[in-house]
């Protein structure tokens, strides 16, 4: 499924130190057990910008889940994660607004950026996709403009407490008939991949040439922990990569009913999840609700928008409803910053941000903050979780006494 295709850092110490150590773009399985989920409590206050100057190590990311175990007999509280792939600030503004929108309505989510997004067109050499020649994409380089304001995006992205994942680089998918898309890919291609996921978001400095930009506020060797591949392809070989990165979950199943996540060889599996559509069921994602009413057309017949909106709406909005009333499974919701049909998948989101995220019991949360509660809860209590259906709500003082 292919998308159609300056911001000062806030002063958290009073010490700025800059490390001059060990390449931060660097990943390999020698480093899984220190780089991702590395615990925030070793900060030591100052503010270290790291290698080229790209990053930096602020301290704990602010504005976090309060991470609590469920109590017995206590009814869970009811995730909703909603999550962005590509995270490209262009001319349409749709970062900007939804980092906004999320940050109004007491919401956190992740944002899976697409490395290339941070790499301009005329560097685009610097980019070396697996199985094809350098500089291939098939998603556009940004414009040197647009790698600025992704910058600026990001920053505030992370310091408003959203995840900064991965949707990886080139977006190639066999599904688009690209040979060497990722479902064709080894796990070393998959290695591949991921170390310049890495490199290019720590040395966006040297490669874009700016000098005038402040780093990134935080340190990706750390920061990611999942992500979600392009079209959904190659999950069996991504996953055998992406531990040896110590990544903690992964975003990439291609739908499942809405039920309580499980762990794959060690790695949460977060998939995109079927709702109710008409007679039938859609995956939770903009662009399967646009393949269900416009097909590969991303400019279907005006006159069906608001029918088409409202459809969406009420897709995602009942699937809401019933794990909200039923199970209290975590809703996952995916998106592209895209204006198919007229901003129609746009405006469906925002109003079901707006509709969800403040009631009763409900946490608008990252992947990353899920996977903390989650790895936080007696394992026997998820057991029993997972045993209800989507819509079955238990008596549930006595269902987890």
């Amino acid at each position: 499924m292919g998308v159609l295709a300056g911001c000062a850092v806030t002063a958290l110490a009073l010490t700025l130190v800059l490390d001059d150590g060990a390449d931060p773009g660097h990943r390999s399985s020698d480093a899984a057990a220190a780089g991702a989920g590395a615990s925030a409590s070793a900060w030591d206050g100052k503010v270290k910008v790291l290698g080229d100057g790209s990053m930096s190590d602020t301290g704990p990311q602010p504005h976090q889940l309060k991470i609590e175990k469920l109590k017995p007999g206590e009814k869970p509280p009811q995730f909703v994660v909603f999550s962005w792939d590509g995270a490209l600030e262009n001319d349409d503004h749709l970062f900007s607004r939804f980092r906004e929108l999320a940050k109004a309505n007491n919401a956190t989510m992740t944002f899976f950026l697409s490395g290339i997004y941070l790499v301009p067109n005329e560097k685009r050499s610097l980019y070396q996709a697996p199985q094809h020649s350098p500089g291939s994409s098939a998603i556009s380089f940004p414009t040197s403009q647009h790698v600025r304001d992704t910058l600026a995006q990001l920053r505030l992205a992370w310091q408003d407490g959203n995840e900064i994942g991965t949707h990886f680089n080139g977006h190639f998918c066999t599904d688009a008939g690209d040979a060497g898309g990722g479902s064709t890919w080894s796990v070393d291609d998959w290695k591949k991949e991921i170390d310049q996921a890495y490199s290019f978001v720590a040395h966006w400095r040297t490669n874009t040439g700016f000098t005038d930009e402040a780093p990134l506020p935080f340190d990706y060797t750390k920061e990611l922990v999942g992500g979600r591949a392009p079209c959904l392809e190659g999950q069996k070989n991504l996953l055998q990569a992406a531990k040896t990165y110590g990544w903690r979950y992964d975003a990439s199943s291609p739908g499942e009913f809405q039920v309580w996540p499980t762990k794959s060889d060690g790695i949460w599996n977060f998939p995109l999840q079927l709702l109710p559509f008409g007679n039938t069921q859609v995956l939770s994602m903009d662009f399967n609700f646009l393949a269900n009413q416009s097909g590969a057309s991303t400019e279907g017949d005006p006159k069906k928008y608001a029918a088409w909106e409202k459809q969406t709406r009420e897709g995602y909005l009942d699937g809401f409803e019933r794990v909200y009333n039923g199970s209290r499974a975590p809703l996952f919701i995916g998106n592209h910053f895209e204006t198919w049909n007229g901003g129609i998948y746009m405006q469906a989101i925002q109003d079901v941000m707006e509709a969800v995220c403040k009631r009763d019991g409900v946490h608008c949360v990252s992947f990353k903050e899920l996977a903390d509660w989650m790895d936080a809860q007696d394992p026997k209590v998820l057991d029993q979780l997972r045993r209800l259906d989507p819509a079955q709500s238990p008596d549930w003082p006595t269902y987890l006494k």
